[in-house]
């Protein structure tokens, strides 16, 4: 496809000249007789090249030439001038011309001058189209690091979480297997030092202070019952009875629980129910105790006022649950221990509630995570399956 050539001259016999010259070494000339129709042609057309004249009326050559460079990059021009002035070819260059021409000028001139500009133009912009071309491609691999990287990320993060998941379930076997055997150890002599505390109790009805002693010895025995009741709860299921289970209702009757508390701590509750999800099959107690559990840390991190969020909604394979606090947060040397049976971070309390609801989760093949920042708050999510 032959290139175009655009020649402006106010001169008539210039204009049928040059195209005469040029279509005769088999370019596409086109033609204007002022600046202000060469621009409109440049605009329309694309022309590789442009003749222009110098001295033109209304918009002289200098004004187009610097528009053309400005607006239209791609296209080159050649000055014709018939002032040969070293200041004027100065500052035609400068103003961005590719060569000027003086007139009268040589035919073989004139086409030997328009080649090499063309010449020029076509190596000058297959050089931009490399290194855009390289630009692109470093762009590309760049957003290939970027997303590899994150792949990376994404995967070590599932790695982490699978293997923080398997840890979680050998401590809860291991804990299992563990606390079946105290139970039944620690058991007997308790038995026996509750028996002797009662006989003791007895035969000291006299003695107010003494006896006060043998009830504090049951007292003692009763709390370390208590602490193994708890224990087995965290490791291994007891009695229960399956049924529908609404989780909102379960979740609502939580709340209601609570009421009083939030009212008293001065706690905003943000309850949303997106969706209500089907009840599924399941032992409404447990069901209660993971959201009892969940609510009761929320609110000891929030004694003196904050924001409790509960969130709930579905999708067809499972139920996803949020219960999020604005308290101090954990520690995030602590974040990893947060579900292991005896850790605690309150004065008073054995360690065990988080264990519990990470064995009810489990027990329904649900998972549970958590997300913490010191000083923000803390946010438990979790996902049990429909069906």
């Amino acid at each position: 496809m032959p290139e175009k050539i655009l020649v402006v001259d106010d001169e008539r016999i210039i204009l049928e000249l040059t195209s005469m010259i040029l279509k005769s070494k088999g370019y596409e000339v086109l033609t204007a007789e002022n600046a202000e129709k060469g621009l409109e042609i440049v605009a329309q057309d694309a022309p590789a090249a442009v003749l222009l004249d110098y001295m033109m009326p209304v918009m002289d050559g200098l004004t187009a030439l610097k528009r053309i460079r400005k607006e239209f990059p791609c296209t080159y021009v050649i000055m014709f001038t018939g002032k040969g002035s070293e200041e004027i070819a100065v500052e035609l260059m400068k103003a961005g011309a590719s060569d000027y021409i003086l007139k009268p000028f040589n035919n073989q001139d004139l086409v030997e001058r328009l080649e090499n500009v063309l010449r020029i133009r076509r190596i000058e912009l297959h050089n931009k189209e490399l290194r855009e071309e390289r630009e692109r491609l470093l762009q590309e691999i760049e957003e290939w690091n970027l997303e590899l990287e994150r792949r990376v990320e994404e995967k070590t993060r599932a790695l982490e979480k699978a293997h923080a998941e398997i840890l979680q379930g050998e401590k809860l076997a291991a804990l299992g297997h563990l606390s079946a055997g105290m139970a039944h150890e620690i058991r007997n002599p308790l038995n026996s030092i509750s028996l002797f505390g009662q006989i003791l109790k007895s035969g000291l009805a006299e003695d107010q202070e003494k006896s006060s002693y043998a009830d504090k010895i049951l007292n003692e025995v009763d709390r370390i019952d208590n602490i193994l009741i708890q224990l087995l709860a965290a490791s291994k299921r007891p009695r229960y009875e399956l049924e529908l289970v609404s989780v909102a209702e379960v979740l609502d009757r939580v709340l209601e629980s609570f009421g009083e508390q939030i009212v008293a701590q001065k706690v905003e509750l943000e309850k949303v129910f997106e969706t209500v999800p089907p009840p599924i099959l399941s032992d409404a107690t447990e069901i209660e105790q993971i959201f009892t559990n969940l609510v009761m840390n929320a609110l000891y991190e929030m004694q003196h006022g904050g924001k409790l969020g509960i969130q709930l909604s579905h999708d067809d394979r499972k139920i996803n649950i949020a219960i999020s606090d604005t308290g101090g947060g954990i520690p995030r040397e602590n974040l990893s221990q947060i579900f292991d049976p005896f850790f605690t971070t309150k004065s008073k309390g054995t360690g065990f509630g988080l264990s519990v609801v990470l064995r009810i989760v489990k027990t329904y093949r649900g998972r549970i995570s958590l997300d913490s920042i010191e000083g923000e708050g803390t946010i438990f999510r979790v996902e049990l399956p429909l069906g």
